[in-house]
């Protein structure tokens, strides 16, 4: 299935239903009164998000979406029936935001959460709302009100625990297919991986995560450069960042520093998650060079050294995501400075 996590759509709550004029027609009354009905409420527009879905896919096929109208009133003061809600189902993780405004509509994160996006609108009165002792008899009904018409874009953000992050050809494919039951493409050229993948991990008796596999960045991706802007956004929702490095380049900083700047460039908040340090490929380096790599300093981050086709490594970095996500949040406290000194 093509994956597809950007999509715009037209919109259009229902409209309410009329209002009608009518008088009783009554047998021995001779003047009856006003039984003109109002008129049915408009369906609303409500989104939900649905597990069951993973792409936007299907609203490149249909742009268009329309609730249903309200039934206008009848005699007998006999109000029309609502138009039914239109439920629009989107993957867990979609934001709704207006076209016009780029205000965020909703966020749906769980499984059947939902939301109006588009308010039906209300059914216009019948004659019989208008009788007052001045006048008895109105031949006067409203018309129903217009619904809620608008352009909206759905931006799906994929909901991962940890978030895999590297250059090209970095490993990230093959260690996602060795922790979890994820089957990527998976081959000795950039780009291997075209579209996201989520893998979920086993910790323990009882624990799991799930793991995204970003494709690979690159120098200038926050600027639209290869496939990296595409997918960022995928682990702005990930609460620890695993940064593989690729041991045979033995350019561990610089790599690092490429990807922590690309990732405070798209979003500053990216940089202040979680990190570990996944240095890839091992078995392909000798001892010596692989003595010279543990000698290069990247902060005091946690780091590993893995090969994922070898196996080496892997179940500690495992325990060490696993330890990360189970960590509580840290708050941040403020200190209001003094501005006087104490007396």
């Amino acid at each position: 299935m093509k994956f597809v996590d950007l999509a715009q759509i037209h919109i259009k709550a229902g409209d309410g239903g009329n209002g009608v004029v009518s008088f009783r027609r009554e047998k021995y009354v001779p003047k009856g009164g006003p039984d003109g009905g109002n008129g049915g409420k408009g369906g609303d527009i409500v989104m939900r998000a649905s597990r069951h879905l993973s792409t936007l896919l299907d609203f490149q096929y249909k742009q268009s979406y329309s609730a249903a109208r309200g039934d206008n009133g009848a005699g007998a003061k006999k109000t029309g029936r609502s138009g039914e809600d239109l439920v629009i189902e989107v993957p867990e993780g979609t934001i709704v935001r207006d076209v016009a405004t780029g205000t965020i509509l909703a966020d749906l994160t769980k499984h059947e959460e939902s939301w109006i996006i588009a308010k039906g609108g209300g059914g216009g009165r019948g004659n019989c709302m208008f009788a007052t002792s001045t006048d008895q008899a109105p031949r006067r009904a409203e018309p129903g009100v217009t619904g809620e018409e608008r352009d909206v874009e759905l931006e799906l953000k994929l909901l991962a625990d940890v978030g895999l992050v590297g250059l090209p050809n970095a490993g990230k494919s093959t260690l996602i297919s060795v922790i979890s039951a994820a089957r990527p493409k998976i081959a000795d050229y950039p780009f291997t991986t075209l579209v996201p993948n989520l893998g979920i991990v086993r910790a323990g008796e009882g624990r799991s995560f799930v793991v995204a596999d970003i494709p690979g960045l690159i120098e200038g991706a926050h600027l639209g450069k290869g496939l990296g802007l595409q997918f960022l956004r995928h682990i702005q929702r990930t609460r620890v960042l695993v940064f593989l490095l690729e041991s045979p380049r033995g350019m561990l900083k610089e790599d690092f520093d490429v990807l922590m700047n690309e990732l405070k460039s798209f979003d500053p908040e990216m940089v202040k998650k979680r990190t570990i340090i996944a240095v890839t490929k091992i078995d392909t380096m000798d001892s010596a060079a692989l003595k010279k790599l543990r000698t290069i300093s990247l902060g005091r981050r946690e780091k590993h050294y893995i090969s994922a086709v070898a196996g080496t490594g892997v179940k500690d970095l495992i325990e060490a995501m696993d330890k990360a996500l189970r960590k509580p949040q840290r708050i941040r406290k403020t200190y209001r400075k003094r501005t006087t000194e104490p007396k």
